[in-house]
């Protein structure tokens, strides 16, 4: 029979090597969590700022001129492959009463057969909308501004907006 000290090493593992390193791998693993939930508190903030950047404009900004056009181009609002957006609109009200939307009692189909459930707003919100009159590929977009107030309607995650998917009036 082969006496421990000759077992181990055989197996390459030395037994006061392996007591030294529990205490760095559960360092490791507090790392790895900690990174995990850093990551996903980031992720949610970007999709709170994204929301709050394309559509909300509160209070509404004093341009009085050429507000869509200025608008659209400080946010940087335009499709995926860079051409103008057809149409566009910013809410003039707080955020925290576009969240409320979220809460609404009414439930409407949401579009393009997004996941989860769409809510419309039960109360109108002032609103301008823009829309595109001349030009095709970002920046040279030309806008027409209309304002209005209307109810918009909502995809929600969590109890909280994730997209502002349309306006009726």
């Amino acid at each position: 029979m082969l006496s421990m000290r000759a077992t181990a090493k055989t197996k390459g593992i030395k037994p006061k090597h392996v007591k030294d390193l529990i205490p760095l791998m559960i360092l490791m693993v507090i790392i790895f969590l900690l990174l995990l939930f850093w990551e996903n508190e980031l992720d949610e903030d970007a999709v709170a700022a994204t929301l709050e950047q394309l559509h909300v404009d509160y209070p509404q900004s004093d341009i009085p001129m050429r507000y869509c056009n200025h608008m659209i181009i400080q946010r940087v609002i335009k499709e995926p492959n860079n051409t103008c957006k057809k149409d566009h609109f910013f809410i003039h009200e707080r955020p925290r009463n576009i969240n409320g939307v979220c809460n609404s009692p009414r439930r409407v189909p949401c579009q393009n057969h997004s996941p989860g459930l769409c809510f419309l707003s039960e109360i109108e919100f002032k609103m301008t909308v823009c829309k595109l009159i001349e030009g095709t590929r970002y920046p040279a977009c030309n806008y027409r501004v209309f304002t209005t107030e209307g109810f918009i309607v909502v995809t929600c995650d969590d109890m909280r907006p994730s997209k502002i998917q349309r306006y009726t009036e």
